[in-house]
């Protein structure tokens, strides 16, 4: 009988101090952590100079934590192009500007004329690519702008490398 009465009183007493201290932290206006991602979700248009297979594109980004991000790429036209790429975000000494790097993949569909057939043929093509850029999020708006450099590598239908994808891209930002 004493161990289940001080079994007890140990129990309540802990449980007291951690309501004690979650009332304290409500309490207690937040300041803004260097963990939280500048924003949380963006989605936007981004604007290429190259014939890459993922170009002009509708963007979606989403942080998964405070430096990884998802972003997904749908290119609309020919090629229809999806993509991916994980990007990893670090912080620079302006507030809200960051660099970042990543990698992912790329799915490609297009239509093209073979003169010697005298039909349209239909191109898939499949690769990897890579990432790097600066992204910046103004503070009084729900605006991301971000300058990237995107290499491509197709593997499948030819293989062939594109290294001159600079783009530069413009989202609406959700969340914080």
């Amino acid at each position: 009988m004493k161990k289940i009465i001080i079994t007890s009183f140990i129990l309540a007493g802990i449980f007291s101090g951690q309501f004690a201290k979650a009332q304290e932290q409500q309490t207690t206006i937040k300041e803004p952590s260097i963990d939280q991602p500048v924003y949380k979700m963006a989605m936007g248009i981004r604007l290429s100079s190259a014939p890459a297979i993922v170009n002009n594109s509708v963007s979606f980004k989403y942080f998964m934590n405070s430096r990884a991000a998802i972003e997904a790429l749908v290119s609309f036209g020919d090629p229809l192009a999806f993509g991916a790429l994980l990007e990893m975000h670090n912080p620079l000494g302006t507030p809200g500007l960051q660099w970042f790097y990543g990698a992912g993949g790329y799915l490609g569909f297009s239509k093209e004329y073979n003169p010697e057939k005298q039909i349209n043929e239909r191109n898939t093509y499949f690769g990897a690519q890579g990432v790097v850029g600066l992204d910046y999020k103004f503070d009084k708006i729900p605006l991301n702008l971000s300058l990237d450099w995107k290499p491509e590598l197709n593997l499948v239908s030819d293989i062939n490398f594109e290294p001159a994808a600079l783009a530069l891209t413009a989202r609406f930002t959700f969340g914080h």
